[in-house]
């Protein structure tokens, strides 16, 4: 039934590759896969293999693939994506030796990805559980290991009906778990081969962190008047309807809008909802550094790859996408010791739950409620301070799961 799915799966992708750029680039990655191998491979070397299916995946995986990479380096690393969102990102990623699309799951695609590539061991990231590739990789005994994977009593492996899908995890040589229910639900169904050591991605904002860099544009936006700082990352429209009017009416505050689209017509709407503010664009910003930012009250960030690196600079955060799709990333704000506000669609995020019950997280689901958040921390220093230790020392305290991992491992 499986098999099935794969090859009606495999029909609706080749037919949305006629419609959709983004699937269509997909489909010829896929493709092109073993090819890529191919003329890649190094025959004398022995490849370990890492599979995320999209950017976050990537992130959490990024630890344990520098990791391996610094202390094991007689291996060489294979990393494949499911996504264009991951792939087309990091496809220049310079940790791994190859890196392409992992071909859909039918038989024939495992067999010939497998018989190529001949990983002597795998690490599947969080929630990848494809039959296929598990099972032959399990009868050819090649060590298999889930990293930061989480499970809830709804996913299908639970269910009466997905007892039998569920046979696939037993493919898996071991668990590394984010939480004690995961460790539970799977003891459920008999698999005891289960560490709980948390997620990697406390390592990687640790990382980030310490790797970020002091942002010029941003440093002369600020200006040497000590302005508390609002900084607002991937935010949407339902997002920026809730905070902008509270901002607006506190001009004491800087603000730093990195919205998640960044077209033409959604930096046109955030500049409308500001009401005539004093705003500046970062690339406008930019290309003439003999303009004065700190003139203006607002800067839009209207490019990728800088918002963990402005979150530094923030007197609080506000992580987007609470009101729609599901929130953003908090860890790269809370690193930073700062509070983290957030919208209320969060209940699958396990970081969102505990930054709220430490206080270092703050849901709001109206406007009157953001209200609120901004007026205690702007009237209150020492609520703000605390709030903000509690979000750093949640990140600090979590931390280490790539070294757990690694150090249980037999490499």
């Amino acid at each position: 039934m499986y098999n099935v799915g794969m090859y009606i799966y495999l029909l609706g992708v080749i037919i949305a590759s006629l419609f959709s750029e983004k699937v269509r680039k997909m489909w010829r990655g896929e493709r092109q896969a073993v090819k890529t191998l191919r003329e890649k491979l190094d025959p004398a070397a022995q490849y370990v293999w890492f599979h995320a299916a999209s950017l976050g995946e990537f992130e959490q995986g990024r630890p344990l693939m520098e990791a391996l990479r610094r202390e094991h380096p007689q291996y060489k690393i294979l990393l494949t994506f499911f996504s264009p969102s991951g792939y087309e990102v990091r496809k220049n990623y310079a940790g791994a030796d190859i890196i392409t699309y992992l071909p859909v799951d039918t038989v024939t695609n495992a067999r010939r990805f497998l018989r190529t590539i001949r990983p002597v061991m795998a690490f599947f990231i969080k929630y990848e559980f494809w039959y296929n590739y598990l099972h032959i990789l399990r009868h050819r005994g090649v060590p298999v290991y889930s990293v930061s994977s989480i499970f809830r009593p709804n996913q299908i492996f639970f269910r009466w009906y997905g007892r039998e899908y569920a046979h696939v995890l037993k493919c898996f040589t071991k668990f590394y778990v984010q939480n004690e229910e995961s460790r539970r639900l799977l003891s459920t169904i008999g698999i005891t081969e289960v560490n709980i050591v948390g997620d990697t991605r406390f390592d990687r904002v640790l990382q980030i962190k310490e790797a970020s860099k002091q942002l010029p544009v941003i440093e002369s936006f600020l200006g040497d008047v000590k302005s508390p700082v609002f900084v607002a990352g991937s935010s949407w429209q339902p997002d920026e309807e809730i905070f902008i009017p509270w901002l607006n009416d506190h001009k004491d505050w800087k603000v730093i809008i990195a919205p998640h689209v960044i077209g033409e017509e959604h930096l046109q709407q955030i500049e409308t909802l500001l009401e005539g503010r004093k705003v500046v664009r970062y690339t406008e910003a930019e290309k003439n550094p003999s303009a004065s930012p700190s003139d203006s009250e607002v800067l839009i960030v209207d490019c990728f790859g800088l918002l963990s690196s402005i979150y530094r600079y923030a007197t609080v955060s506000y992580v987007g996408g609470g009101f729609g799709v599901g929130i953003h990333n908090l860890l790269e704000a809370a690193v930073w010791q700062i509070p983290v506000v957030f919208g209320p669609n969060n209940q699958r995020f396990q970081e969102a739950q505990d930054l709220k019950q430490g206080g270092g997280g703050i849901e709001i689901a109206s406007a009157g409620d953001f209200t609120a958040a901004m007026e205690r921390f702007a009237s209150d220093r020492g609520a703000l301070l605390e709030s903000g230790r509690q979000a750093g020392q949640y990140v600090m305290s979590r931390a280490g799961a790539t070294h757990q991992v690694m150090a249980d491992v037999t490499l």
